[in-house]
């Protein structure tokens, strides 16, 4: 990007934003950087409807997917064309017809498909090509390239129904597909396959999304529906679920949306099938690819074969997101100040949680032999997974370290936090109970509350 390009984007972003605007963006990029260094040269396939193909959605799509090219990310966009081919029937004088979700295709609604999806890819092409000054786009260049990388089947006669040129994927051709993304092309799928025969059909979207993410083991698949995500029974949005979980809430039926219903199962099914990731994502949410990428917490539900949080001992290579992770704390005072190299000393005191591979939470153990106590310490949870009972699991896995080295009572030393100790079991106490080595180190003008726990 040119200079004076450059000078474009940064005098809206900048231009009268106060100091704190401007660190929030900083502290922004700094955070997102772990996961685009991540990211890198992985696969990651998104799938969409005809909602997300036209208008403002398929502008502000493109200009996202823009940007995660432009990082290296190597994108298969599935693009389906439901509300146009029910348009194009409608101009015709047809009827669409369903089955259990699925179109089915008789002679005359499959020529109203191709058209449909002729157009929309079209239009989805020309979204990917802009290059406008005083857009994301300007001064970039997306290859777009297709082929006939699907085989289909047909669907045949279910429950009695004949799907006629309705069709399913027989055969990715996984390798053409990988070969374009290797030359640095975005490769745009539409649902339709051929048949070995020669034969046109048409193919749900949502299939075609999986088999393809399936077949290159892609390190993502996305779908960009009607919902934020799955919600729990207060309604909350689940940021996260594994495949069994997710097939419980399916089977329940419970807030399932029309999109959620069709693109549920093939998520479930994707991640089971070598898919590291599968996100439900609001297609109406403006940059919700970038906030479910790049930032903690997300904005959708990621769908994963194993639980995302990981609970593990620290190790040395943990020191630099140790530090990252408590330096806010030390620096109000909510906890004691460490240095580098005494965290690099006492690294295997520490419990840590990653959350797909970021550290998000830490506590350390310090044994006492002196009437069988341990000090609990440095207990931290970053911001956004505060909610999310990291605090009590952390806790817990301290409590057992310290029952396996024969210890019974935890204390712990605190000046902003006594009360969630407090609704934890913990008991305060005086100063003088500490165990002698602590004691000769309590600092009285701190006045940290003391608070003991028989585990």
């Amino acid at each position: 990007m040119s200079s004076t390009a450059a000078s474009r984007f940064t005098q809206p972003i900048f231009s009268g934003a106060s100091e704190e605007d401007m660190q929030r963006f900083v502290g922004w990029v700094r955070g997102a950087a772990p996961y685009i260094h991540a990211f890198g040269g992985r696969t990651v396939v998104i799938g969409f409807g005809g909602e997300v193909a036209a208008g403002e959605l398929g502008k502000k799509l493109a200009y996202d997917c823009n940007l995660l090219a432009a990082l290296g990310i190597r994108l298969v966009l599935v693009c389906g064309a439901r509300p146009q081919i029910d348009a194009e029937m409608a101009r015709r004088g047809l009827t669409p017809v369903f089955h259990n979700g699925l179109r089915i295709t008789d002679p005359a609604a499959l020529e109203c498909v191709k058209a449909a999806m002729s157009l929309t890819r079209l239009e989805v092409e020309a979204l990917l090509s802009q290059g406008l000054p005083n857009t994301p786009m300007a001064g970039s260049y997306m290859r777009v390239t297709g082929g006939n990388f699907i085989t289909a089947r047909p669907v045949g006669v279910v429950d009695g129904v004949d799907f006629q040129f309705t069709g399913a994927v027989r055969k990715v051709i996984a390798e053409e597909i990988a070969a374009d993304l290797d030359q640095e092309n975005v490769v745009l799928i539409s649902p339709l396959g051929m048949s070995p025969a020669g034969e046109i059909f048409n193919m749900a979207m949502e299939d075609v999304a999986e088999a393809v993410a399936v077949a290159l083991q892609a390190e993502k698949l996305v779908y960009l529906g009607d919902a934020p995500g799955l919600l729990d029974d207060a309604g909350q949005l689940i940021d996260s679920i594994t495949a069994d979980g997710a097939e419980r809430m399916l089977k329940a039926g419970k807030g399932m949306t029309e999109d959620l219903h069709l693109y549920l199962p093939h998520a479930i099914r994707a991640v089971r099938g070598g898919v590291s990731r599968a996100h439900l994502i609001d297609r109406d949410k403006d940059g919700g690819l970038l906030l479910e990428f790049f930032t903690h917490q997300g904005v959708g539900t990621v769908i994963s074969r194993d639980p995302l949080f990981v609970l593990r001992e620290a190790l040395v290579d943990d020191v630099a997101a140790l530090v990252a992770l408590i330096s806010p704390l030390e620096a109000d005072g909510t906890l004691v100040r460490r240095s580098r190299e005494l965290l690099e000393k006492e690294i295997t005191r520490f419990t840590v949680v990653e959350h797909d591979g970021v550290l998000v939470g830490c506590a350390a153990l310090y044994p006492f032999g002196e009437d069988g106590l341990a000090e609990l310490a440095c207990l931290a949870v970053t911001p956004e997974y505060r909610r999310a009972g990291l605090g009590d699991q952390l806790l817990r896995r301290i409590e057992e370290r310290a029952r396996e080295l024969g210890l019974n009572r935890l204390f712990v030393l605190t000046t902003r936090t006594a009360q969630w100790f407090r609704e934890r079991g913990f008991v305060e106490t005086a100063p003088d109970e500490l165990p002698s080595q602590k004691r000769a180190l309590y600092n009285y003008q701190r006045r940290s509350k003391v608070l003991v726990k028989g585990i």
